[in-house]
């Protein structure tokens, strides 16, 4: 009889890329398919037909040296909790026969290989080879990381850009990210890294074997993303000085770091700080099939001590002093991922707190989480893991100190500061959504803002004066801070007693970076002011753009005033931190109703100069599936008020709503103009 041998094993790509929503990943050699669901392999046969009646073919997949071998059944019925393959005896080919490999919802994620053995009645045998990678299934309901919505799939996993926020919850800064998933090189990149990690290395087998549960890979690649522990993605540097590596407010995509860590052998890239962090951990997230969001909390604490108090200690003229390891950033970046928690029971499912940057050790490894939101919400801190140091980022309390000649003259206490806002890209559009709600039990409707509000609004400034037993304070930006123009604030005194007052006003702003105190003063005002019983006087005060334009920047601003009650001493203290909003650079698509893939396409990048001096400086453009590469110009000098434009071609290769964005770093100021464009990319 002539013998059965297998000539071609054909992973069919296209039917099973689709079929798993893993065309983005067409570019990669592998199959990449989902777990829990079948995927079809067909085979090219050489001499006589299969014959189902007397052959029989079996597989065995591999994960290292862990494998399970399957036979080649007839019917497609078998346990979701076992490998299985089948062959549908209606439509099958005996020349060309098709086989459904299904694995379990719960397999271990990774790079597979397979081998087919086809088995004659009289002992002939015939083999192939072939591989696939296997991801995280949010679309099937007995996986672990299902997340029952599609339009939260679409932004959670396959959505390959999105929106970081930063400055203040008073005047947040949407910062565009490419999140480069499908970039050629990138999945290679994210399955590497679990490779690399240190307890693959420890315990391969162990290491295979517990893939198959996010909450472990989500632990490793949080502790991965930095390179205390390892050898992983990013070396944090807040220092202020980056001339070994890459300013982190430079990045604008995690394509190029993730590319880079691989291409370097491993070696740490440089530079990250907590944003960044985040956003390239969504990345590595999104490859490996688990939801994932980038969230940031404004006044974010970091408790060192765990007594969920951080002090804050002042001069008696109002500058910041650096006297504590105790922390507010003035904003932070983490991840949530969506998961169930077996291990902690089904109430603890949905959304869990993730932060690659390293602040504390985990287990004896600088990583974080995952911690459930909603045992953070209901106070759970005994829970796995790190809830309690979450916990304390949104929720602890604030204690002002006045210091004069080192003795303490005034201590306040606020309990809404912290955690003011938490906030994520909402589902499907450009825009903010507030999530605090999720985190901790809001105490009135004006200790965030609206979901909606990006600058600042009536609601969002109104909190309760400083207050001292003689007068009350308030301090208020009379609107939101724009570079180019004075800032302006008011300060309301009141006077609570039926008695005159002389009291002195002290004005300091100090630059800062969001995670440090701040610098030193770079203005400040000094003045007398007297009180009739019972008075209340409004003080108009501004900070001219010369006074600011040099020291600010990309950083923030603290900006502090301290009443002292010139017969009793007493002093009474109220400061407002706040970033200044950067002109954007405007983004202007041709035919935007009607871009297609393959086919060039035209955009203008315009900026103008709102500065009181003339500037410089590159032009950065990219789109992940709009651009195979950035594409960078430079602009000289421009005088104040002088107005750029460049025009740049794109050529879209994968449908969808896809990111346009720019970002001019200037040579002679210390910020960065960014912009960006949303566009659907249709076949047409």
């Amino acid at each position: 009889m002539e013998a059965l041998r297998i000539q071609h094993v054909n992973l069919e790509h296209p039917e099973n890329l689709a079929r798993h929503r893993t065309s983005g990943f067409s570019g990669s050699n592998d199959l990449v398919v989902r777990r829990g669901d079948p995927f079809r392999i067909s085979l090219q046969l050489e001499g006589r037909p299969f014959n189902p009646m007397t052959d029989s073919l079996r597989i065995r997949v591999m994960l290292g040296l862990l494998y399970a071998t399957i036979p080649v059944t007839l019917s497609r019925k078998a346990s979701s909790c076992k490998w299985h393959a089948f062959i549908d005896p209606r439509s099958l080919n005996p020349q060309n026969p098709s086989i459904f490999i299904s694995s379990p919802a719960s397999a271990s994620v990774g790079s597979y290989r397979f081998q087919l053995f086809a088995f004659t009645q009289d002992g002939q045998r015939s083999h192939a080879f072939g591989k696939f990678t296997l991801l995280y299934n949010p679309w099937c309901s007995e996986d672990a990381v299902y997340i029952p919505f599609e339009h939260q799939r679409e932004e959670y996993v396959q959505s390959d850009s999105g929106l970081l926020f930063m400055g203040t919850a008073m005047n947040l800064v949407s910062r565009p990210w490419s999140f480069d998933q499908y970039e050629r090189g990138v999945l290679e990149a994210c399955l590497n890294l679990l490779q690399v990690s240190p307890l693959h290395k420890q315990n391969t087998r162990k290491d295979y074997l517990n893939r198959n549960n996010p909450v472990y890979i989500s632990r490793v690649v949080s502790a991965m993303i930095n390179c205390e522990d390892d050898r992983g993605v990013l070396k944090g540097n807040w220092s202020g000085k980056f001339e070994q590596g890459v300013h982190p407010s430079s990045w604008t995509g995690s394509g190029d770091i993730l590319k880079q860590w691989a291409h370097s052998g491993y070696q740490p890239v440089k530079y990250g700080q907590c944003w960044v962090f985040a956003a390239v951990m969504c990345t590595v997230m999104r490859v490996l099939g688990i939801p994932c969001r980038v969230v940031t909390n404004f006044n974010s604490a970091h408790d060192t001590n765990a007594n969920l108090v951080i002090e804050e200690y002042y001069s008696e003229t109002g500058k910041k002093l650096n006297l504590t390891k105790d922390s507010i950033w003035n904003f932070h970046v983490w991840v949530e991922c969506w998961m169930t928690r077996r291990d902690l029971g089904s109430e603890m499912d949905g959304w869990q707190v993730l932060d690659p940057t390293p602040q504390e050790r985990s287990g004896g490894v600088f990583c974080c989480g995952p911690a459930p939101v909603k045992g953070i919400k209901s106070q759970l801190l005994s829970l796995f893991y790190d809830v309690p140091f979450v916990y304390a980022e949104v929720n602890a309390d604030v204690h002002t100190i006045i210091l004069n000649q080192g003795q303490m003259v005034s201590v306040s206490k606020n309990t809404e500061k912290v955690g003011a806002l938490i906030c994520t890209k909402a589902v499907g559009f450009p825009q903010m959504q507030n999530i605090t709600g999720d985190y901790k039990f809001i105490k009135s409707s004006t200790s965030t803002l609206s979901s909606r509000s990006s600058i600042i609004s009536d609601d969002s400034t109104s909190r309760t004066a400083v207050s001292s037993k003689g007068v009350a304070i308030f301090l208020t930006l009379d609107k939101t801070p724009v570079t180019g123009e004075p800032i302006l604030f008011t300060v309301k005194v009141m006077n609570k007693q039926n008695v005159s007052k002389m009291m002195k006003v002290h004005l300091n702003a100090q630059a800062k970076e969001y995670n440090h105190s701040p610098s030193d003063t770079f203005w400040e005002n000094h003045g007398v002011i007297q009180l009739a019983p019972m008075e209340a006087k409004m003080l108009q005060e501004q900070i001219l753009p010369t006074q600011y334009e040099d020291v600010v920047g990309d950083d923030l601003i603290n900006l502090t005033v301290v009443l002292e009650d010139t017969a009793s001493h007493e002093s009474v203290l109220d400061s407002e931190e706040f970033n200044i909003a950067s002109p954007r650079l405007a983004i202007q698509v041709a035919d935007e109703n009607s871009i297609g893939p393959h086919r060039e396409h035209t955009a203008t990048v315009a900026f103008t100069n709102p500065f009181s001096h003339p500037v410089s400086g590159l032009l950065t453009v990219a789109g992940a599936g709009l651009m195979h590469n950035k594409t960078q110009f430079r602009m000289l000098s421009l005088h104040p008020g002088g107005r750029m434009e460049q025009h740049i071609t794109f050529i879209p290769s994968m449908v969808g709503v896809k990111m346009l964005q720019a970002s001019l770093s200037l040579s002679n100021v210390n910020i960065s103009i960014r912009g960006f464009k949303m566009l659907s990319v249709k076949r047409i």
